[in-house]
């Protein structure tokens, strides 16, 4: 299959099947303990970026209701439509996450749950590098990544009919990529999903650091 723009297959995927992903994966109740543990580690009020926001539920919605101004960015039209319905308090944008810009040091946090795998491998790196940037020092970073390297397409993505694209390096590849950006990984952990799975950070950006862009 010729897959043109993966990115705007991913686009063009998620625009399809926003709904039946929310079913799929549990809405509203995924990713519970990681949003609790981030929580914790939030001081009160501390700003969110949450990148591959999906349609703001659980992410947006949870950190918003605990008091966080959460801004959310997402690839999908259709999504980001969804999100700010679902979730108005908080600041939705529609764009390529690799094209957005911040402020430095301008999030207490970073979240990127499912969305760093749906970008070209050489665009990853760099990505993480202005994550970095945007967090203030002691600043958190929570992600989900590749555990195995691999590239592909499932042709029917949840039976929804349109085709997905995925690019990911290993477990190894991304703790490298991670430390390099200028964060500390303080957790690393294997989540299984049926006969494969994917790798979960949490990283820091230390106090006192000055980042080489």
């Amino acid at each position: 299959m010729d897959t043109g723009d993966p990115k705007d297959m991913v686009r063009r995927g998620y625009d399809a099947v926003a709904a039946r992903y929310d079913e799929a994966y549990g809405g509203g109740t995924k990713y519970g303990p990681w949003l609790d543990d981030l929580r914790r580690r939030l001081p009160a009020g501390g700003t969110v970026l949450d990148l591959g926001c999906g349609g703001g539920v659980p992410v947006a919605r949870v950190l918003t209701d605990a008091g966080h101004p959460v801004t959310g960015v997402d690839i999908s039209e259709v999504q980001i439509r969804r999100a700010r319905e679902r979730v108005p308090g908080a600041v939705f944008h529609r764009a390529d996450i690799t094209d957005v810009d911040f402020e430095p040091r301008s999030f207490d946090a970073v979240v990127c749950f499912y969305a760093l795998i749906h970008l070209p491998l050489a665009e990853q790196p760099p990505l993480l590098r202005r994550i970095a940037g945007w967090l203030r020092p002691g600043g958190g970073f929570v992600a989900t990544a590749g555990h195995g390297a691999w590239t592909g397409v499932e042709e029917d993505w949840l039976g929804g009919g349109v085709p997905m694209w995925w690019s990911h390096t290993d477990a190894a590849g991304y703790r490298e990529w991670i430390v390099r950006a200028g964060l500390t990984v303080e957790h690393e952990e294997y989540v299984p999903e049926g006969d494969v799975g994917h790798s979960l950070f949490r990283a820091r950006r230390p106090l006192g650091t000055t980042l080489i862009p």
